[in-house]
């Protein structure tokens, strides 16, 4: 099997210090591929990067209607969030309304991902608890699954738990392919994380996007679910990452989410077009300035959004003493397309 092309690198001085791998595929909801580079056949793990397609069991289980889920819950029940205050309180929030608290959620803990939450929760003495964990939003959603279909919620991170069951099912309908037994592990915060070609989750999120080859009720709900994260980026992720930062600067036009390991996924959503970026060696920072390269390239941005991805596209490389002594940069592939 022939290497990935390099589509990112990282320059010290005025030599290429590093070369980063990967593949990238741009699909219509047709299946159509507008644009692709490397083997996007090869399976990968998503990760976080569709955290809006586990959602979708929300709404196939009918917890939305059960618990009247804001479009704020629904932003979080997607999200990556970063532990700040309005995190928390959302999280919290979301699950008081269901009669749920921390304790009931399976994720574990971390410390806050943004420096000044983490900063104030030690000056406050506090020990970080599971609703900071990056994914306690998605954990809330898939509480609701379970309190929906009347199961018991405990262990619903267990991939035979009916809950898990539902989120797996999500997935399959939206990417149109089985996720496999023998290709499965475990996620950081404690659910399955099934692997599929790249090409199936750009695919899934055109699905998405424009609601075709999908139920009535599949595309309300993908419809939501975009229309929530992209109202609500802070929700998503936190502040100044590149997630809240594209879904503002585009004002609902992209839906942009990124997964462990490098792997980036999203829909340009006017053009009911669905992308996916795996960088081969898990460097998020390459990945962030191929995505860059990619939505210059297919997003049709204005000036403004322009100058934002032209800065992601090419990021700084400081040392210790914060002199910029390099860049990470989208490399030669973007530049032909």
């Amino acid at each position: 099997m022939d290497a990935n092309p390099v589509l990112a690198e990282a320059v010290r001085g005025n030599w290429v210090e590093n070369r980063h791998r990967g593949a990238f595929a741009v699909i219509d909801a047709d299946g159509r591929i507008i644009a692709s580079a490397g083997d996007i056949e090869r399976a990968i793990f998503p990760r976080s990067a569709i955290k809006s397609m586990q959602a979708l069991a929300i709404f196939s289980e009918h917890a939305d209607e059960k618990f009247h889920h804001s479009g704020e819950e629904l932003a979080l029940a997607c999200a990556s969030h970063h532990g700040e205050d309005e995190h928390v309180t959302g999280v919290s929030r979301f699950l008081e309304r269901m009669g749920l608290g921390v304790d009931d959620l399976e994720c574990g803990a971390h410390q806050p991902t943004n420096p000044a939450a983490r900063k104030a929760l030690r000056a406050r003495g506090e020990q970080p608890s599971a609703l900071h964990n990056n994914c306690s939003g998605k954990h809330s959603g898939m509480l609701s699954v379970a309190l929906a279909m009347g199961v018991d919620p405990h262990g619903y991170v267990e991939r035979e738990h009916p809950v898990q069951k539902r989120v797996r099912a999500a997935i399959e309908t939206v990417i149109g392919e089985p996720l496999s037994e023998d290709r499965c592990g475990t996620d950081g915060c404690s659910i399955p994380t099934f692997a599929a070609p790249l090409r199936a989750f750009a695919y899934g999120f055109a699905r998405m996007a424009t609601g075709q080859r999908l139920e009535a009720e599949q595309a309300t709900a993908a419809r939501r679910l975009f229309d929530a994260a992209t109202a609500h980026p802070h929700l998503v992720s936190g502040t100044g990452h590149p997630d809240e930062t594209i879904m503002k600067a585009f004002k609902g036009r992209v839906m942009q989410k990124v997964g462990a390991e490098a792997v980036q996924c999203g829909a340009i959503r006017d053009k009911g077009w669905g992308y996916a970026i795996k960088c081969d060696d898990g460097n998020v920072t390459a990945s962030q300035t191929m995505l860059a390269a990619l939505l210059l390239q297919f997003a049709d941005p204005d000036d403004e959004q322009r100058r934002m991805l032209e800065a992601l596209k090419r990021q700084p490389i400081k040392n210790v003493r914060g002199l910029v002594v390099g860049e990470m940069r989208a490399a030669e592939p973007f530049h032909g397309l």
